[in-house]
C-alpha cells in the first residue's frame, strides 16, 4: 500500500458527505479526521489507505473531478448535468432520490401540450434548455434564478418552473403542482477519465464493493 499515490474524493457538503462517509464506513473506509467536527481542516486523510478527502459545494464537484483535483466525485445528479463536465459517471448510490420536474399551476399543462413559446425560470438553466429543446423541441425563455423558484410563477416572472421536487408539498401550500417529470435524480459517483486508466483496479474494486454492499 506504501507505493500507492493517493485517491482523492470530492464529496458534496452536507448530508450527501454524511451519507457517503456512512456507506463507506460499511465497507471497510474510515476517515477518522472527518468525524471531529470542531476541526477546521480543509482536507482529511486516511494514511493506511491512502485515501484523501474534501468537501465541497455541490456544483464544484465535477470541476474538481474533471481538472483532476480530485480522482472521485460524489454528487446529485442534478449537478452533474447541469455542469455538463468531462467526467465518467460510474455509479448510482441510490440515495437523495428526487426528480427533476416542470411544475406550475394547473393553467400551465396547455401550454406545454401546445408547445407555445414561455417563460421558464429554473436554478439548473441547462437541464432545462436541454429538456425543452433537445426533449420537447419547444422554444422558451429561459430566466435564471438562484432563490425559491416557486416564485417565479406566482409572481408572473414565469409561466412555470424547472426544479427539484421532493415531496411536493412546497408546490402543493403554493397552488403548483407536477406538469412533467424531466428525469429521476440521485448521488452518483463520477470519476477523471485520466485517473480512471492510471487507477483503474483500486477504482473498480471500490465500485464493486459499493454496488455488492447496494444491492446486499
Amino acid at each position: 500500500m506504501s507505493d500507492y499515490r493517493y485517491l482523492t474524493f470530492a464529496l458534496g457538503k452536507g448530508r450527501l458527505a454524511n451519507k457517503t462517509m456512512e456507506l463507506f464506513e460499511e465497507i471497510g473506509i474510515t476517515c477518522e479526521e472527518m468525524k471531529d467536527k470542531s476541526s477546521r481542516k480543509l482536507i482529511f486523510v486516511n494514511e493506511e489507505l491512502k485515501l484523501r478527502f474534501f468537501l465541497s459545494k455541490g456544483p464544484d464537484v465535477p470541476t474538481y473531478v474533471e481538472y483532476g483535483a480530485a480522482d472521485i466525485g460524489i454528487v446529485g445528479r442534478d449537478t452533474i448535468l447541469e455542469e455538463n463536465r468531462n467526467v465518467y459517471e460510474v455509479l448510482d448510490l441510490g440515495y437523495g432520490r428526487c426528480r427533476m420536474c416542470v411544475c406550475g399551476p394547473a393553467s400551465a399543462r396547455e401550454l406545454l401540450q401546445h408547445h407555445e413559446r414561455i417563460r421558464v425560470a429554473s436554478k439548473y438553466p441547462n437541464i432545462a434548455r436541454d429538456y425543452f429543446y433537445d426533449k420537447k423541441h419547444q422554444t422558451v425563455d429561459i430566466i435564471k434564478l438562484n432563490g425559491s423558484v416557486e416564485l417565479g410563477p406566482l409572481v408572473e416572472l414565469s409561466d412555470v418552473i424547472v426544479d427539484i421536487v421532493e415531496t411536493g408539498s412546497t408546490l402543493k401550500e403554493n397552488g403548483l403542482e407536477v406538469l412533467e417529470e424531466v428525469c429521476p435524480l440521485s448521488a452518483r459517483m463520477i470519476v477523471n477519465p485520466v485517473s480512471m486508466q492510471m487507477e483503474t483496479e483500486r477504482i473498480k474494486d471500490l465500485v464493486n464493493r459499493l454496488r455488492r454492499r447496494l444491492s446486499s
